[in-house]
């Protein structure tokens, strides 16, 4: 009963030192939106980004080019292999000679001489096709070493653009992986210097405070009682703040949307807002409560030596 009480109380007199508190509360307040503001466009940007590069990367492939005398059950069969590579190949889809003829004259309708040369030939000199895709970028060599066995095992294949797109591809797969590391990175920084700023603003509302402490301290108060109150603060700036980075996330994500919409591709990323919200809200929410709780902490435990 005691220890529900006491709890009761601390968490009552960290509310009233919040509100007392104004100046101080409101300054910690804002630096902590402006961190979270900070680290949740972090999470719009990674969503920007992983929607770019999958459609970027969706336009990626590997085409096989096959001998023109390569037959269709030669062909199917390579094509069941590749599918049952381990957890690598997406798709692959099979063009047979007719329909990969039919592309090649579509891509070359306003080329007279082209379709002139190919109304002369009495065959179909274009082979079969099998386009590719990984289920991620770094798998593509794999499955290309995978198709360079095969063309010297079965002698059906004529070519593989994978080498002339290696480059290309493995760019892709660099950027994507430095994207995501840079983003971390930036948000470790972030937290580390808000802790920073944060636990200079607490310490001024513990300085404020240090009579009331001392009084606390004399009548026997034990180190969690006069803690607490100083971690509800801390929470309850983090609370506020998360709720008012949401808020302004709604007319800031309407005014950018546009402009993303037209530097980026395959993300409506107010729409992304709206479906993610709670995931979003939960992720500031908690970093924010984790943010003033630690502040609050480190600024009591280094400068008042409780």
């Amino acid at each position: 009963m005691s220890l529900f009480i006491d709890t009761k109380r601390v968490i009552k007199t960290g509310f009233i030192n919040f509100w007392r508190e104004g100046v101080v509360s409101v300054a910690t307040v804002l630096i902590m939106i402006t961190t979270l503001f900070v680290i949740g466009s972090l999470v719009f940007a990674k969503a920007i980004l992983d929607s770019t590069l999958i459609q970027i990367e969706d336009k990626v492939d590997i085409t096989v080019y096959f001998k023109p005398d390569a037959t269709e059950n030669d062909i199917l069969s390579l094509r069941e292999s590749l599918l049952n590579l381990q957890g690598e190949v997406k798709e692959a889809v099979y063009v047979s000679q007719d329909e990969s003829l039919e592309k090649f004259k579509k891509r070359h309708e306003d080329n007279s001489l082209i379709n002139q040369s190919l109304l002369e030939l009495d065959s179909n000199p274009l082979g079969a096709e099998i386009n590719i895709k990984a289920k991620d970028s770094s798998q593509y060599e794999d499955i290309a070493n995978f198709l360079k066995a095969s063309q010297e095992k079965y002698k059906i294949i004529d070519k593989i653009n994978y080498f002339q797109n290696k480059d290309i591809i493995e760019k892709l797969t660099k950027i994507m992986d430095s994207f995501r590391r840079i983003g971390y990175g930036i948000s470790l920084i972030l937290i580390i210097i808000s802790v920073f700023v944060i636990f200079n603003t607490i310490r001024i509302a513990i300085y404020f405070s240090r009579e009331e402490i001392a009084i606390m301290r004399l009548v026997g108060a034990t180190n969690n009682y006069i803690r607490g109150p100083f971690i509800v603060e801390g929470a309850m700036s983090g609370i506020f703040a998360s709720l008012i980075t949401m808020a302004l996330f709604y007319p800031f994500l309407i005014w950018i949307e546009p402009l993303i919409n037209n530097a980026f591709l395959g993300i409506n990323i107010f729409e992304y807002y709206l479906n993610h919200f709670l995931q979003i809200f939960a992720i500031l929410l908690l970093l924010g409560i984790f943010l003033g709780v630690l502040s609050s902490l480190i600024a009591v435990r280094k400068y008042l030596k409780v």
